[in-house]
């Protein structure tokens, strides 16, 4: 009987032990594990990366070809899929326009300041110093970027086919996370935007097929409009486009691979200015 008592006690011993080791595990799992958890910066924290979308601009070769019905049509169908493919890159640089007049009440009083004429030649030879072979020049139809545009064309190869545009004027393209107390204009979001997106779909896409060479086109447009752009060519938030910052005349870089991958070469690139040209009005 003294036995058996014995071996009950263990038992019972074990037991608590068991339970107390048990309820120590639950205890240091809330005490370290699920507040290491929600430390700021901690990997647990972090979402789920977002996979890249290879058909963003709806060019993705897969998608302009239609399947093969049977199997029959499979090398049709391989040789058309091989024809639809790019080979070529297109580079896209876009240029802030220089520093203009804030003071002008209307579009065509809010011409370029002597500085701001500076630095609009500042970045054209700059542009003559990269020497790469550009194929298109397009600029804004407001009145700061169209003579930052004519000033820069100087410094272009004479023959470059220039084009204006008003989808990329300026214009408040999406509601910035975080927003800005006092810049609330709801209306321009709601008619700038589409007409900012229109300009993206106009012209961020792959290549043509039937382009063989790598191609580099200029733009002349705006802040808001650039760095939306950037938002959205690389997938990132659009509503973040308000975090970025670029001075009057610098030159941003993108560059979009046969593959829809789309690189950012260089964001708001100023060091063509020296210090006292470097303004963000």
């Amino acid at each position: 009987m003294a036995g058996k008592n014995k071996v009950t006690r263990l038992v019972q011993v074990v037991a608590g032990f068991g339970a107390a080791a048990a309820g120590g595990w639950v205890i240091s799992r809330y005490m370290f594990k699920d507040k290491t958890k929600h430390a700021p910066g901690h990997a647990d924290q972090l979402e789920t990366p977002k996979k890249w979308d290879y058909n963003w601009d709806k060019r993705e070769p897969k998608s302009m070809v239609r399947p093969p019905k049977s199997e029959k049509d499979q090398k049709e169908y391989e040789n058309n899929l091989e024809k639809a493919k790019p080979t070529a890159s297109r580079h896209l640089l876009f240029i802030r326009h220089g520093q203009y007049n804030l003071k002008g009440e209307k579009d065509e009083d809010r011409i370029l300041t002597d500085l701001g004429r500076k630095q609009a030649a500042l970045v054209g030879q700059r542009l003559k110093e990269l020497d790469l072979p550009y194929s298109l020049l397009v600029y804004s139809t407001m009145a700061r970027a169209t003579e930052t545009g004519k000033i820069v064309q100087k410094f272009l190869p004479p023959d470059i086919p220039v084009n204006t545009c008003s989808f990329i004027r300026e214009g408040a393209p999406i509601q910035p996370e975080p927003p800005v107390g006092h810049w609330r204009p709801e209306q321009s979001f709601f008619e700038d935007g589409a007409r900012i997106e229109a300009a993206f779909r106009k012209y961020f896409h792959r290549a043509k097929p039937s382009q063989e060479k790598d191609s580099y086109e200029v733009y002349v447009c705006h802040a808001n409009v650039i760095r939306y752009f950037v938002c959205r060519a690389l997938q990132f938030p659009p509503e973040a486009w308000l975090r970025l910052t670029l001075h009057n005349c610098s030159i941003t870089w993108l560059t979009i691979r046969p593959s829809g991958r789309v690189s950012l070469k260089g964001l708001g690139d100023s060091g063509h200015l020296p210090p006292d040209c470097l303004t963000t009005n």
